[in-house]
């Protein structure tokens, strides 16, 4: 079987995957002042002709991956130096054994990363700046199916956030109009493009469709002066009892991205 052909195959199982389901929409809702936007559909980006491309790139034709909780267990064992295959041959991983280094599971969802995490005992962080829909799921699942381990004794959560901090509100919302048309870029098939200065994205077209695209993204950045961001970001950590947060920070000038990050350490701190 050619490339094409398994790009065009793809491209049909993703459009079967995700073809509208017959039930409701989900509206958008507030709990305890936290957005939590409707679900986005991946249809359209699955479905793209860049999306077959990227696949056929990185997977071998017939290729199947292993399940993810042996992924997993595999990592784990070749760090602690431990690793034998199903013949009982040993493997080591030079450097990373040995080395006590922190693993992570990284969940979009209340699914498998979430419920894995949880039940190995090991941090997890959740991911509300993809997708915000799901991240009281996310975190809820982890804490549920948590087992206490020599990692740790109880939950321990990352929840993660796109921000972007300026001296003042209007300052930050110029910055942070370039993320629109770069989302927007993204989620109708044409991968991210390099990330425009505040003049070009203003120039750019933008329609109703373009909104509705990017809305739950852009609805739930924390964009603003470092008070009025930090007032939001406390509303995610204690809506999601994090105990931290990841904060990303995309401009197109390397010099807001450092002032975004400085801003917003100082106010924290204070």
């Amino acid at each position: 079987m050619d490339e094409t052909t398994c790009g065009q195959r793809r491209v049909e199982a993703a459009r079967a995957l995700t073809a509208p389901a017959d039930v409701p929409p989900v509206e958008a809702r507030i709990v305890d002042g936290l957005l939590i936007p409707p679900p986005f559909s991946y249809a359209s980006v699955l479905a793209s002709p860049r999306f077959a491309l990227a696949s056929a790139l990185l997977h071998q034709p017939g290729a199947q991956p292993p399940a993810f909780a042996d992924q997993v267990a595999d990592v784990l064992a070749r760090l602690r130096g431990d690793y034998t295959d199903e013949n009982g041959l040993d493997a080591h991983a030079v450097p990373g054994e040995s080395t006590d280094l922190a693993v992570w599971l990284l969940g979009s969802s209340g699914g498998e990363s979430a419920q894995l995490a949880g039940a190995l005992g090991l941090p997890f962080a959740a991911n509300y700046h993809v997708s915000p829909t799901s991240v009281l799921d996310a975190v809820t699942a982890y804490r549920t199916a948590f087992q206490p381990s020599a990692v740790l004794d109880q939950p321990y959560v990352v929840v993660s956030a796109d921000v972007v901090v300026a001296d003042t509100d209007e300052t930050a919302r110029r910055l942070a109009a370039p993320y629109r048309p770069w989302v927007r870029s993204i989620r109708s098939g044409g991968g991210a493009i390099p990330f425009p200065c505040p003049e070009r994205a203003a120039a750019l077209p933008w329609t109703d469709e373009d909104r509705e695209l990017v809305a739950d993204r852009v609805d739930t950045q924390f964009v603003g002066s470092s008070g009025t961001v930090v007032e939001r970001l406390r509303v995610l950590r204690d809506v999601t009892a994090a105990d931290e947060l990841l904060i990303t920070t995309i401009s197109h000038a390397h010099g807001d991205r450092v002032g975004s990050y400085e801003l917003l350490a100082k106010e924290w701190r204070d």
